[in-house]
């Protein structure tokens, strides 16, 4: 704590994307119980459906992330052509993985459902989870366009520095979720009981309620973000430009993309043991991603701050910075462990379903909380390796570890072993322990400082 500044720069930019974020995820946390009271089918299969849908935001995620890079390092050099220049190269990378995902989505979603719909549980029906799956996932598919364009939107304030603007859209969009939730789940006030389809209904109406807020509130202010200035007079794009951020953006895209796609795989997995596995993690994942939203706010926020740094040519400061930024948000994330282990008996009281879903609930609280510290350091590390334009070796080690290391580990276990699925999910969480070692090296050797824009 010799340098407090640091740490307040970091928590001026990480607070309001934490309240966002928060906000969303606590919506998400009241939709989950609200559907949770339908019954252990309905919970289910939104649960299903939201893995699968988590995959296409992680891959727009990714394919804005590589751009955003050299976003934050133009902001940084004070270059507002080049700002520009990567806010429209966004648009075309969403606009592309939205096409593919849309198609997948359509002609192959009964299948995907149907992969997690293969394990024995007498207590569930399979059929008629399949059924509310497949409702829930055709409407919610209305909801990729608003949230693709929110996070291009989204992303470049944060890179030029205003993360209010994205807070507050996210508020707007949780007051809507949730009054059209409790409207259309349960048909209050005169509107028709849709249950989970209302729950999708509300999502949608919510995303597209954050869409409007940000994009109409950035363009009445482009006095004050300058790169918005007739940003739509052209979509070209200079080739040299292109060529290069799509050269090193492409691994994150591919890392994001895999590495959704490796948690799905690994959830499939488990699912082999039971749909009360996959309805105990439900339970689990909404209560711990309300508050893993700290450290991955921080990891954003690091990436941000190094980037900028590193675009001004401040590499000591960036270095010296970034690690003290790794141990803070370490500290932050034990905070939350404590937290999440305190709750982890009442939480899952809140549903309605099985006592086994609510012991299998409980356990996977404790055990992901337990790693809280681990997964908040391995975030600021990768968002400083990514800063860099390190993306080959952020690519090695996240989606690569996990396709590689983390998923064979666990289908060798889930179909080899007896072993219950509690121990096979620590052993799966404990791997990470690696890529932070690994990691941590990397990082104090330095080899991820880079100006990327320095020849612009």
């Amino acid at each position: 704590m010799k340098d407090h500044k640091i740490y307040k720069r970091a928590l001026q930019l990480a607070v309001p994307m934490m309240i966002q974020n928060g906000i969303t995820n606590a919506v998400g946390l009241v939709d989950n119980v609200m559907v949770g009271s339908l019954g252990t089918e309905s919970m289910t299969a939104v649960s299903i459906v939201g893995q699968l849908i988590f995959v296409f935001n992680l891959a727009i995620f990714g394919g804005l992330s590589g751009p955003g890079i050299y976003g934050a390092q133009y902001f940084g050099q004070g270059n507002t052509e080049g700002v520009r220049n990567i806010f429209r190269l966004k648009w075309w990378i969403s606009l592309f993985s939205l096409i593919v995902g849309l198609g997948i989505f359509i002609f192959w979603g009964n299948e995907l459902i149907m992969l997690y719909l293969r394990g024995n549980d007498s207590g569930i029906d399979a059929a008629a989870t399949l059924g509310y799956g497949r409702d829930y996932m055709m409407i919610m598919l209305w909801g990729l366009f608003p949230f693709a364009v929110t996070q291009i939107y989204s992303g470049s304030l944060r890179e030029t520095g205003e993360s209010v603007k994205p807070m507050v859209a996210g508020v707007c969009s949780v007051v809507a979720d949730i009054a059209f939730n409790y409207i259309l789940i349960y048909g209050k006030f005169g509107f028709p009981r849709l249950e989970v389809r209302g729950a999708a209904v509300a999502t949608v109406i919510a995303r597209i309620v954050e869409m409007c807020v940000i994009v109409i509130w950035s363009h009445c202010q482009r006095e004050k973000h300058l790169f918005l200035q007739k940003i739509y007079c052209t979509m070209k794009i200079p080739v040299d430009m292109l060529r290069t951020v799509v050269k090193k953006g492409l691994p994150i895209f591919l890392n994001e993309f895999l590495w959704a796609g490796g948690l799905a795989v690994l959830t499939q997995e488990y699912s082999t043991r039971g749909l009360s596995v996959i309805a105990g993690l439900n339970i689990s994942n909404a209560i711990c991603n309300l508050l893993n939203v700290v450290f991955i706010a921080m990891g954003n926020a690091v990436g941000i701050l190094t980037g900028q740094m590193l675009g001004a040519s401040q590499y000591d400061k960036a270095k010296r910075d970034s690690v003290r930024l790794m141990w803070f948000t370490g500290a932050l994330s034990l905070v939350l462990t404590v937290v999440l282990v305190s709750i982890s008996g009442v939480f899952p009281l809140l549903y309605d379903t099985t006592q086994e879903v609510r012991d299998y609930g409980r356990n996977f609280i404790i055990i992901t909380s337990l790693f809280f510290p681990v997964q908040g350091f391995l975030n600021a590390l990768y968002f400083t390796l990514r800063s860099g334009g390190k993306t080959v070796i952020t690519f090695l080690f996240d989606s690569v570890y996990t396709c590689v290391v983390s998923v064979p580990v666990a289908f060798v276990l889930c179909t080899y072993t007896s072993l219950p699925v509690l121990t096979i999910y620590t052993v799966v969480q404990a791997l990470d322990c690696i890529k932070l070692i690994v990691g941590y090296v990397l990082i104090k050797k330095g080899v991820w400082i880079n100006n990327l824009v320095a020849e612009s």
